[in-house]
């Protein structure tokens, strides 16, 4: 019953044990569905299941007929000019990222969103080239293609090695879409859940340092060389050093002075964001103006830079795929497929929760895999989601990916008809803006400080996963942050934070007994607490932490105590020791028996329950014993062990437990369990862990309900031993 007194409660109810509350509370009785049962439901048919499959397939079947075109067209269809024209710039200088011709990153910005406009479940990321996925493109193209072997660059080796580029970029695009649509298939997005958000804050980061490294030759017009894994920034930044008397300083001030200015109207579009109707199209700008003022100062000619050069119009056809490539760069085409998926769905999950609609995580791995596979057949390369992308059709208006589709056509537009006025356009103004758009990327190094005060283990989780993407590279530095992550988690579960627990305020809360003043704890009483699953890894750190806090080893006083025994019968047999009902006499000095001539080569008799049924009284191990007979003496009679945090035990942890549990109880320190997750007696039952010593009846509701067990016990016994 309870009673509430103002802002108090008062809770009057019997002492539950488990077994007590069981007979009190009757379970409803539940059936679990076997595996058959689920493959029965599984492979059910109905009509319903029918169009629930199709529509879960096709999403685009259950939104586009409640589509409501007065109120949506026209923000639509603005948000779609302006999220194309970025998609446009954003594909150029991509493309320079995975080392291919710039016209190649407009079939990066095309394909993926035909893709996603039909399968995909958000209705406002913006699908297409990614920098953190174009990087890692553009280091399996760097790792397969030598670009030494081809020799002088003249047109034919040129117009080769591009081929052979295009091909590669094509092929593990290829395989990451198949990664993504076997996950999809086999509904096993969940892997995305190993990657936490600071791993992936770590790693876009040192991705945006590959970023701005590979993007350095095309700022400074050198002609440096791919390096390959591990260690390739810094044997790029070992070549750009020894080639930096010859940079092109045209194209060096063109670029800085772009990135001035983008850096600039970013930060307005950021501060002002509110005021804005919508953000500052900057790179579109820009690339009109230097595009312009190249074409009309003839800078090609003039200054010697390079430029985007001819865009082919309409095009390719389907590429020749490389098995060689499929057998040489599965591991990177497997990080690119999840990396690609993780920064996707993250932003993609942050759309929906604004605006209060579903997307399914599974749906969107196979709607990604299927856009790279579409997307790779076309000699486009991988494709995620671009954060500043997704923010401009968002920001403008964008209700659904129609919005996705009108940007598409501005693209493949540019494709057929208009490429050829960007043809003046500077290597260089593409990689400046490329690195424009690293601002929200490099500006996450603020969080390691904000890590450091939340979490230790986040902070370093970010740390290595920066450090070992740098310096390793991305498909190695991703590996190696996901098993230092599994490791942390590891590390915690095996090494708990286990503590002692004591009543706080008198009432019935328990906490760590270190926090608090004003505590109390039962005379003779050890409340230990373990605030994670125990298992074969981490029983050996539990049972040491027990015995620490509770302060003796249960079976070394065991073995103790019945040495002791031992010894007290051989000197009655001998007449050294004489027993009156209440004590022992001691009739001689100097006795000095070792232990091990009492042992008798039969050390498995020492770990069995004392017997004194042969002795007159029942010893009290506190009291005082005769001479040479050392035993250590044990403060308490009651260990409650709560097991509230405890998700799970294996089997391995539930033998080491049970002979725990035994030695304490074989030295008169009754054992309670409470706390107990629903189902854990049952899994008890089943691997036979109740015998004689170790009952049900240990198991306890509550902290409360079992120190309150203990006192009423206690004062039982107390109340029988003063009238027998």
């Amino acid at each position: 019953m309870v009673e509430p007194v103002g802002n108090q409660y008062v809770v009057a109810r019997p002492v539950f044990s488990e077994n007590s509350f069981g007979e009190e509370h009757k379970k409803v009785h539940r059936y679990h569905k076997t595996f058959l049962d689920n493959l029965r439901v599984c492979f059910r048919c109905s009509p319903q299941k029918a169009k629930n499959i199709a529509t879960g397939l096709l999403p685009i079947t259950s939104w586009l007929p409640a589509y409501r075109v007065k109120e949506w067209l026209l923000s639509d269809f603005v948000s779609g000019i302006s999220t194309g024209l970025v998609a446009v710039l954003q594909g150029l200088a991509f493309a320079l990222l995975v080392y291919v011709r710039p016209g190649y990153g407009l079939y990066a910005a095309f394909f993926p969103v035909i893709g996603y406009f039909l399968f995909g479940t958000s209705r406002h990321i913006s699908v297409g080239p990614f920098p953190v996925l174009s990087i890692m493109v553009g280091e399996v193209v760097t790792k397969l293609v030598d670009e030494e072997s081809f020799g002088n660059s003249t047109l034919t080796t040129s117009t080769a090695l591009d081929d052979e580029k295009i091909q590669v970029a094509a092929t593990v695009s290829f395989l990451a879409g198949i990664f993504q649509l076997l996950l999809g298939a086999l509904q096993i997005g969940f892997v995305i859940i190993y990657l936490s958000q600071s791993l992936i804050s770590g790693f876009t980061t040192a991705a945006a340092i590959h970023v701005v490294v590979s993007q350095l030759k095309f700022i400074l017009q050198l002609p440096v060389t791919g390096c390959k894994e591990p260690f390739s920034i810094f044997c790029t930044l070992g070549k750009i050093g020894g080639q930096i008397t010859n940079t092109n300083i045209a194209d060096l001030v063109t670029a800085l002075i772009i990135l001035v200015i983008v850096f600039v109207v970013k930060e307005i579009n950021e501060r002002y964001k509110a005021k804005l109707p919508v953000p500052i199209p900057i790179e579109l700008f820009v690339t009109v103006i230097a595009t312009g003022i190249s074409y009309a100062c003839n800078f090609k000619e003039r200054f010697k830079v390079d430029v985007i050069g001819e865009l082919e119009k309409g095009f390719k056809p389907p590429v020749q795929l490389d098995m060689r490539v499929f057998q040489s760069c599965a591991g990177e085409a497997f990080s690119i497929a999840v990396v690609g998926f993780a920064v996707a769905f993250s932003v993609a999950k942050v759309y929906s929760i604004k605006y209060d609609y579903p997307i399914n995580g599974n749906q969107e791995l196979i709607a990604f895999g299927l856009s790279n596979i579409f997307c790779g057949a076309f000699s486009g390369f991988a494709a995620s989601t671009s954060l500043s992308r997704s923010g401009v059709q968002e920001s403008t208006g964008g209700k659904t990916q129609v919005a996705g589709l009108l940007s598409a056509v501005i693209v493949l537009i540019v494709i057929l008809a208009i490429g050829f006025l960007l043809e003046p356009l500077q290597k260089s103004v593409l990689a400046a803006l490329a690195l424009g758009n690293l601002k929200g990327m490099l500006m996450q190094f603020r969080e390691i400080g904000i890590l450091w005060k939340k979490d230790k283990y986040d902070c370093m989780i970010w740390v290595v996963t920066f450090l070992c993407t740098v310096v390793l590279g991305l498909a190695i530095g991703l590996a190696a942050s996901v098993g230092f992550e599994l490791l942390t988690i590891v590390f915690r579960t095996q090494f708990p934070k286990c503590t002692l627990l004591a009543n706080v305020g008198r009432s019935n809360i328990y906490k760590n007994r270190k926090d608090y003043v004003d505590i109390y704890e039962p005379e003779g009483v050890k409340i230990f607490s373990c605030p994670a699953p125990i298992f074969f890894a981490n029983i050996d750190f539990f049972q040491d932490k027990l015995i620490t806090a509770v302060g003796f080893n249960p079976l070394r006083v065991l073995r103790k105590r019945n040495k002791a025994l031992r010894k007290i019968r051989k000197m009655l047999k001998k007449g050294e020791l004489q027993m009156t009902p209440k004590s022992f006499i001691c009739t001689v000095n100097g006795l000095n028996d070792s232990d091990e001539e009492l042992d008798n080569n039969k050390i498995e008799e020492l770990d069995q329950p004392t017997n004194m049924a042969d002795l007159p009284f029942q010893i009290d191990w506190n009291a005082e014993l005769p001479p040479n007979i050392i035993v250590p003496r044990i403060d308490i009679h009651s260990l409650i062990l709560d097991f509230s945090a405890v998700s799970f035990f294996d089997v391995s942890a539930l033998r080491v437990l049970k002979a725990t549990l035994k030695d304490f109880i074989r030295v008169d320190v009754d054992v309670y369990i409470v706390g107990a997750h629903d189902g854990f007696l049952d899994k008890l039952e089943r691997c036979a862990f109740f015998d004689e010593e170790i009952k049900p009846s240990m198991f306890f509701i509550s902290i409360h309900d079992a120190v309150l067990h203990i006192l009423v016990k206690r004062m039982k016994a107390a109340h029988q031993r003063s009238n027998p």
